[in-house]
């Protein structure tokens, strides 16, 4: 059976607008309170279609005034190696739906250099950005306040892809990662980062992806396989918040 994490909360909602309120207010509450803890927030954004209906309600009149946008410092999960204006961009999504319509200043906003002809050395740069912003030294791994991801359905996550070398790096923050089946590279950061958040918060939605979220959630620990498995914050909270057609298949809600 499936390793299942302590600390992990699954939430139900009814449909995809329900998922992005309660993202929504999820990650205001986060922003709020590490905000009053220490003075400002880190949150590592998502690609894909799910995180963009997020974003966008975080910029519309309901929610745009409840962050204090000033506070809060963005950065990337993972990245395809495109142009940053390119319509794949990952960061092209995010500054279309949220950044253009938020107070939030440009210095805060750390972009993976992923059109970098060297994928390597985009790794790099991005990973000595992390080591800069954290004052990290040799070993250390930054602490996200909060993780957003989303899974294919495929069981992948950021650009942790089923069975590629990403899978197998706990020494490196950020890593280019080979996609066999995309015949491309991107840019990710890695496992040991991603566990080390405060929360980590998976949107899921649809049809599609209810076989899979069961498969993670209720079947057999096969991490390489499913490598949404492998995310299992050491000292955080793992929340999934799934739409009700995305969550149709799971039958130990309850867990």
């Amino acid at each position: 059976m499936a390793k299942t994490p302590i600390n992990r909360e699954i939430l139900i909602v009814a449909n995809p607008d329900e998922l992005n309120h309660r993202a929504a207010q999820e990650f205001i509450s986060r922003a709020n309170m590490a905000i009053q803890a220490k003075g400002f927030f880190t949150v590592v954004l998502s690609g894909g279609s799910t995180p963009r209906g997020l974003y966008t309600m975080l910029a519309s009149d309901l929610y745009r005034e409840q962050v204090s946008w000033p506070d809060v410092y963005l950065f990337w999960g993972d990245e395809r190696c495109v142009l940053p204006d390119h319509p794949d961009s990952n960061y092209r999504m995010a500054y279309e739906s949220l950044i253009c319509r938020v107070p939030i200043p440009k210095e805060h906003v750390y972009r993976i250099p992923a059109e970098h002809e060297d994928h390597t050395q985009a790794a790099m740069e991005y990973e000595h950005t992390l080591k800069a912003f954290f004052h990290l030294n040799e070993g250390e791994i930054p602490r996200f306040d909060l993780i957003l991801l989303g899974m294919g359905d495929d069981g992948h996550t950021a650009s942790l892809f089923p069975f590629s070398s990403a899978l197998d790096t706990t020494s490196r923050l950020v890593i280019p990662n080979y996609v066999g089946k995309l015949e491309t590279y991107r840019i990710t950061l890695t496992v040991p980062v991603i566990n080390q958040a405060a929360e980590v918060m998976f949107l899921i939605s649809g049809e599609l992806k209810a076989p899979v979220l069961r498969e993670v959630l209720e079947g057999d620990y096969q991490p390489r396989r499913l490598p949404t498995q492998f995310i299992q914050p050491v000292n955080g909270r793992l929340l999934f918040i799934a739409d009700h057609t995305a969550a149709g298949k799971l039958t130990q809600i309850g867990d």
